[in-house]
């Protein structure tokens, strides 16, 4: 039986505030445990919760960016279970009426262009964090910790409709949803510290099947690697499950990428095991259009846009356009850069930006923003290349002297302290052509014999000659006339 696998993703991405969504703690990183949770977020007797402007702003960001509906009144829950590192036993979220409705979000995949629309997105507040492997207790024994300093932290939950079909889709969309939210200035998109986490709900079908099948959730993807192993393995043990004759059973999983399998964790519950009501500590949240409205005019140009122009303006392709897009660091420098180039060269700049600068970037694990090549200094490497200063393979050389700031990472000091200017003169090339067609007639008579490898051969003696500063373009020509065709 041919199978479909059928997904859609819960995504929490922190919001870039400084203080928590209902108290005024600090949402800093890395603080000694339980340091940063104040009364409120422990849900001491007499403390009410007040609701933090900065979270509703961003909120409005994102919906505004998604094409969705921002509801101008919203209502927060308590959402009613037990866990340990949930202090008030209920958490505060969004059930009914969400901030954000609808909406949708394209991306590229294998050059063609998907689309995902979203069911809501709604704001709610984190749990702590509960600390098992070497913790111990007082006595030194085997234990369990709770650290509350996330209790509170402000999430913005995006939830997409089913619409994907494969772990390739989710790990795309899921890309483009982390560059749009570090985009848009709302969240920092740090996976490792939590900041962007995903849940994955899978399930499978026989194809042509309109209905779905048992869906299983997995917890926690905090990895776009582990998001698609996650989902691969899943949608197998469903399959396998079902052929062995037996049933799918709805359920919270874990992923172990040390086993690279999913587990059970516990069963799944509906709706209505969670008994939402409307929190009464907290008023419906209005939204005035005057606010809305500020906020669309205060927002940056979106990452579609941006490559729309980058295609129009530019003349880029939609790959180049996507790619330089993915993330708002690369798209500055990429237009700083083009910046200081004559006009139609935004092509070579492209090619140099996903090409030798983000093989630095990736080498030394280095954020774009500190790359030691500002993006006027490659403007002013790549303005040689196009003057014919130096060759493609020379500017490489040079670029690699620019990153580890030799001359003070000036192209031009760079080429004139190692002698690479390019040798234009048309009389020194043709002697150095006819110094190699005296030395190697052997090589001549097997391009005359059709052997289009001697050619080649005979362009590297020459530029071997020229110790690589010879330019490749004239090299060619007065080969082919020495050769006659």
């Amino acid at each position: 039986m041919s199978w479909e696998t059928v997904i859609g993703l819960e995504v929490h991405a922190q919001l870039s505030t400084q203080s928590k969504i209902f108290s005024r703690s600090s949402t800093r990183f890395g603080a000694a445990p339980n340091t940063q949770a104040s009364a409120v977020d422990m849900a001491l007797p007499g403390t009410l919760p007040v609701m933090n402007r900065g979270a509703v702003e961003r909120a409005i960001r994102f919906g505004l960016a998604v094409g969705a509906q921002v509801a101008e009144r919203s209502i927060f829950a308590r959402k009613n279970y037990f866990y340990p590192d949930l202090p008030k036993n209920y958490q505060i979220s969004q059930f009914e009426h969400p901030i954000v409705i609808g909406g949708q979000l394209k991306f590229l995949l294998d050059d063609h262009e998907h689309v995902v629309h979203l069911t809501r997105a709604h704001l709610e507040e984190d749990a702590g964090k509960s600390l098992h492997e070497h913790f111990t207790g007082p006595h030194g024994e085997s234990s369990s910790g709770i650290d509350l300093n996330r209790a509170g932290t402000p999430l913005l939950e995006i939830v997409s409709e089913p619409e994907m079909r494969s772990a390739a889709q989710a790990v795309a969309y899921a890309r483009t949803l982390h560059a749009l939210v570090v985009w848009l200035g709302i969240c920092d998109g740090n996976m490792q510290e939590g900041s962007f986490r995903v849940d994955a709900n899978v399930s499978v079908r026989p194809h042509g099947q309109a209905a779905f099948g048992t869906r299983c959730e997995i917890k926690n993807l905090n990895s776009f690697r582990f998001l698609e192993r996650a989902i691969l393995h899943e949608a197998r043990r469903q399959i396998e499950l079902i052929e062995d004759g037996g049933q799918v059973v709805q359920e919270t999983r874990l992923y172990d990428a040390d086993l690279d399998e999913t587990r059970s964790m516990r069963s799944k519950e509906d709706a209505q095991d969670y008994r939402y009501f409307p929190d009464p500590d907290l008023p419906p949240l209005v939204l005035s259009a005057d606010w809305i409205e500020a906020v669309r005019a205060a927002m940056p140009e979106l990452p579609a846009a941006r490559q729309a122009r980058f295609q129009t303006e530019l003349g880029l392709g939609a790959y180049d356009a996507a790619q330089l897009t993915m993330h708002r660091a690369l798209a500055d420098y990429f237009e700083a850069c083009v910046a200081g180039l004559p006009a139609g060269q935004a092509k070579l700049a492209a090619n140099w930006i996903l090409g030798e600068l983000s093989a630095a970037l990736n080498r030394g694990d280095t954020d774009i923003t500190a790359s030691p090549v500002s993006p006027t200094a490659l403007a002013g490497l790549i303005v040689r290349i196009i003057d014919g200063t130096i060759s493609n393979k020379l500017a490489r050389e040079v670029f690699t002297a620019m990153w580890a700031g030799e001359c003070g990472g000036a192209a031009d000091d760079i080429i004139a302290a190692r002698g690479l200017k390019q040798i234009t003169d048309s009389g020194a090339i043709e002697a150095l052509v006819d110094e190699v067609l005296a030395a190697h007639p052997q090589i001549i008579e097997e391009y005359r014999a059709g052997k289009d490898k001697a050619f080649n051969s005979l362009v590297g003696q020459v530029m071997k000659a020229a110790r690589g500063k010879a330019n490749p373009q004239q090299v060619n020509t007065l080969l082919r006339q020495k050769l006659g065709g």
